[in-house]
């Protein structure tokens, strides 16, 4: 449903600062939809969740008409969500994952434990932003998701492998010692199939000439789970120099097939 607030609502701000301090117990996912709630207070605009972002809590199909004539006399968020950090101008991948991106950790940490390993910058950049979909974009079908936000600006090799790590994660190599993860069991239940979409595109992957890229994706990304490993995003900030060819206007700004993508991160709640 549509969520909004007025100038009114404001004063409540200096009561709810220590509204999480009260809610200790919760799960940081309950935590988190406190915050919104609370944060969500500042605005004085209307804000529409999309039918996308809001299927699973509502039935889609019972969506509330948002039509002009229910819309009358609303003020709607048209450009930047005062609730976000602001972007620069032209954003640069950098800025996504200080600004934009959730937490990076396993990302940071599979791209350092590549580079230990003394793979090849492709596969470290590859490590570095295979799962940026889930992390700033949508969580389903991240990998083709992923693949397409950075295909313009990274090598051909390095968006494959994002888009095929998502299907080879659920199949083996005993080649590289890549095994069927414990997590998955414990996740997805010791019954779980992949949907016929993944077995018949894992067929076609397993034969192409970047497989191994793709697959040492998934080697990295399962032992970089470690919650006490920091590691920074500025550690990878020439490997990123050298291998994403940043757009002069800015990632969204650049008229690319994706541009569109970006600008939708920069952008999450804009109405149209």
């Amino acid at each position: 449903m549509p969520t909004s607030t007025t100038a009114q609502d404001l004063g409540k701000q200096t009561t709810d600062a220590h509204t999480l301090d009260t809610h200790k117990g919760l799960s940081s996912l309950e935590r988190a939809e406190i915050l919104e709630h609370h944060m969500a207070m500042a605005l004085d605009k209307t804000v529409i969740d999309p039918v996308l972002f809001a299927s699973g809590r509502t039935d889609p199909t019972e969506f509330p008409d948002l039509s002009p004539q229910v819309l009358t006399g609303r003020k709607l968020l048209m450009g930047d969500d005062p609730r976000l950090k602001p972007m620069p101008e032209k954003p640069t991948l950098l800025d996504f994952f200080k600004y934009r991106f959730a937490a990076p950790t396993h990302l940071l940490q599979s791209a350092r434990l590549a580079l230990k390993a003394g793979h090849n910058e492709k596969v470290v950049l590859a490590c570095l932003l295979h799962d940026i979909s889930v992390i700033g974009f949508i969580r389903s079908d991240h990998g083709y998701w992923g693949a397409q936000l950075v295909e313009p600006y990274v090598d051909e090799e390095v968006s494959w492998a994002i888009r095929a790590h998502q299907v080879l994660r659920f199949y083996p190599d005993e080649s590289v010692g890549y095994h069927y993860p414990e997590a998955y069991v414990q996740f997805f239940g010791a019954d779980f199939q992949p949907e016929p979409y993944i077995a018949a595109a894992y067929k076609k992957m397993r034969a192409h000439r970047f497989y191994m890229t793709a697959r040492l994706i998934t080697l990295n990304d399962v032992y970089s789970f470690d919650p006490n490993l920091k590691v920074d995003i500025d550690e990878f900030a020439d490997l990123i120099g050298r291998n994403f060819k940043t757009p002069e206007e800015g990632l969204g700004f650049d008229d690319s097939p994706c541009a569109h993508m970006w600008r939708t991160i920069i952008w999450p709640t804009k109405f149209l």
